[in-house]
């Protein structure tokens, strides 16, 4: 039995449904993506694969006993609490009598606890051991170490980053058979999106995910499917062979549209002419054109695909920015330090770096809205400058959408040409009615094209991006993409999407740890890794390079072998500490973008799994060979087939849990 079955699902809240007799099965091992253009209903999907919401038609099956978690788009507003006491109650009713263990220990540990507290804590003690709950809390020890998570940190203190790898995490400790996630990748670091992919490949369970990250899809899904105007469209393969399928899909489609309206147009000139002409008709040829009329009535028009424009400025001047000994620091922690860039009109400079790392912070002291302690920043001549904000601070939630572009007037002029509001605004896909919304009901891909449209209405040649990818559908983003690379102003981005930098930048400046600081490399992300320093040296170099205030690093420079900058154009190590805008500093994978955190002791908890490790790990390689040994025998071929897929998927948790396993002993011995 398939561990998810949708068969002829049906729903829809106004206008055309959302899903039109939608089938859809999902076996168990499968890592499926989820793509679609924004507002074809993905997100509706998985509420309905949840049970959040029911269809108006249809079923939804799934295996007996099957547990499903998922992790959501956005941080609960109500969260507090440490990391451990958020995940804990992950396992159900044994989680919340662990929680009270975890306090009443700490109660005991502090002298707080009163004189009972050690009869309760054998009460409690002997329920865990009861509900096995010291198993399932070794569990949460290891996606807490694995995802790089402090338990003790309060989460209202996590940047955004920070708190998706926490809802990541609760997810994971429920150990779900199927696990959902909703564009995973939003506001997460490189570090962290890799560490993510090495996650997903090696979990046994199955996995099904909304993406628009290409490289994430490419690296973790073993399907894609497409939900395009309420019917699922399953691919196999990576994303290049769903992109090649897709567009023979969309062909074949619009090839038999065409011609069946050519037909239907046969029919309605034969059948005006007969009314003219006689008095008896053909009644099957009549029936048949009325059933042909009701199927293009019934027949869903795809989305059209943006096809907006970038107008551009006069040229601006060979300098666009220049840096020369840049400082900054906030709240005496220095972010910036000793910075020098230049960048010259035509260039197209990708910015890469952890979260926390001073992307932001740099966007900004080049723009002018900050002002350095130390150095100067100047710019260059005839600038127009539009600049895509990260936190998209510019956009007024109770405003019409056509006033966030057009600024009251009906009219807008566009590379010379008037246009009418509404017809720009249907370029980026906002039909009239949505046109009239206000910014507040917006989707956040409607709120990244609304950016987009208002930006890009303004005459520009330098155009500032902050992680303009977010929440953009597929094929919005690579029209994005062709739209700068023709471009012919001065664009700097910063993003983490690794298959955007790959197509539109000619220059990398990626943060190195404090070393190093920001250096720069010729070609986009791949060309970054074949060129940067190797990270162990650099991570050597950064501990043994003294504290926050130590002198500036040396500029580096381009060599043949691949430097640490590019074209002779060499940038000054930074000193990073977190971006003005981050709250909690560095994320975790940072190559040096913090100070290393004190190592914590074992707890006591930690203790005991330190001496079971060794026991579990070896019985887990024994029943690795019993496995092994029944599938060497032909007789379960022949006679027990139905077996394999439990054996099969049995095998993989035992890979995956021997690797957490092993993890989990190092870490612990190191601290031990």
């Amino acid at each position: 039995m398939s561990l998810l079955r949708l068969e002829r699902v049906r729903h829809a809240f106004s206008g055309p449904p959302v899903f039109d007799g939608l089938d859809l099965t999902i076996e168990r091992g499968e890592r499926v993506a989820l793509v679609g253009l924004n507002g074809a209903g993905k997100s509706t999907l998985l509420q309905v694969v949840l049970g959040a919401l029911i269809p108006d038609e249809g079923s939804v099956i799934v295996e007996d006993g099957a547990r499903v978690a998922a992790m959501p788009q956005n941080v609960p507003a109500d969260w507090s609490g440490t990391i451990l006491e958020v995940l804990l109650p992950g396992l159900g009713p044994v989680g919340e009598t662990l929680a009270a263990w975890e306090r009443l220990s700490g109660a005991l540990a502090d002298g707080s606890a009163d004189e009972t507290a050690l009869e309760r804590l054998q009460d409690l003690q002997e329920r865990i051991d009861r509900a096995d709950g010291w198993e399932r809390r070794r569990a949460v020890d290891e996606v807490v170490s694995l995802l790089d998570l402090d338990p003790d940190t309060d989460v209202t203190t996590l940047s955004g980053g920070q708190s998706r790898r926490v809802l990541l995490a609760r997810a994971l400790v429920a150990a779900p058979d199927l696990l959902i996630l909703d564009e995973p990748t939003n506001h997460l670091d490189i570090p962290s999106i890799e560490k993510l992919e090495d996650l997903a490949r090696r979990r046994a369970g199955t996995l099904l995910f909304v993406s628009h990250d290409r490289a994430f899809v490419d690296r973790v899904a073993t399907r894609i499917i497409e939900l395009d105007r309420g019917r699922i469209h399953s691919y196999p393969g990576d994303f290049e062979t769903f992109t090649e399928r897709r567009a023979e899909r969309l062909e074949t489609e619009a090839r038999h549209a065409r011609e069946f309206d050519r037909v239907l147009a046969e029919e309605e000139a034969w059948i005006r002419r007969g009314v003219q002409a006689r008095r008896t008709r053909n009644e099957g040829r009549v029936r048949q054109l009325q059933a042909m009329r009701r199927e293009r009535q019934q027949r869903r028009e795809r989305t059209g695909r943006a096809e907006f424009s970038i107008a551009e400025a006069e040229r601006s001047g060979k300098l666009v920015l220049e840096a020369a000994g840049v400082t900054f620091q906030r709240d005496g922690r220095t972010i910036i330090r000793d910075l020098d860039l230049t960048v010259l009109r035509g260039d197209r400079i990708g910015i890469i770096g952890p979260n926390g790392c001073g992307k932001t912070t740099l966007l900004r002291l080049l723009l002018g809205e900050l002002e350095p302690d130390a150095g100067t920043v100047r710019q260059g001549t005839k600038l127009q400058v539009a600049y895509f904000d990260q936190l998209r601070e510019d956009l007024d939630p109770e405003a019409r959408v056509w006033e966030q572009v057009a600024e009251g007037s009906d009219f807008l002029t566009i590379d010379g040409q008037r246009r009418h509001v509404m017809g720009y605004l249907a370029d980026f896909l906002f039909p009239a009615e949505r046109a009239r919304a206000r910014v507040r009901v917006l989707s956040g891909g409607e709120r990244q094209r609304l950016l987009l449209a208002r930006h890009f209405a303004k005459p520009a040649n330098l155009i500032i991006l902050d992680e303009p990818t977010n929440d953009l559908d597929l094929e919005t983003l690579e029209l994005l993409e062709d739209r700068l690379m023709a471009f012919t102003g001065t664009v700097i981005v910063v993003s983490h999407d690794r298959a955007f930098l790959n197509s539109v930048v000619t220059s990398t400046l990626a943060w190195e740890g404090d070393a190093l600081g920001f250096c720069e490399y010729v070609g986009g992300y791949e060309d970054w890794l074949r060129q940067r320093p190797d990270p162990a040296s650099s991570a050597a170099a950064a501990t043994g390079s003294g504290s926050a205030d130590r002198p500036a690093a040396p500029t580096t420079t381009a060599s043949a072998s691949g430097g640490a900058s590019a074209g002779g154009r060499g940038v000054a190590a930074a000193g990073g500490s977190a971006d003005v805008d981050a709250r909690a500093g560095a994320s975790a994978g940072g190559g040096g973008a913090a100070p290393a955190a004190p190592r914590r002791k074992l707890s006591f908890r930690e203790k005991q799994d330190l001496e079971q490790l060794p026991g579990r790990i070896e019985a887990l390689e024994q029943e690795q060979a019993a496995l092994v040994t029944r599938l060497a025998d032909p007789a379960l071929y022949a006679e027990r087939a139905g077996e394999l897929p439990g054996i099969n998927a049995r095998m993989a948790a035992i890979v995956a849990e021997l690797e957490d396993a092993f993890a989990r002993w190092e870490d612990l011995e190191s601290r031990s």
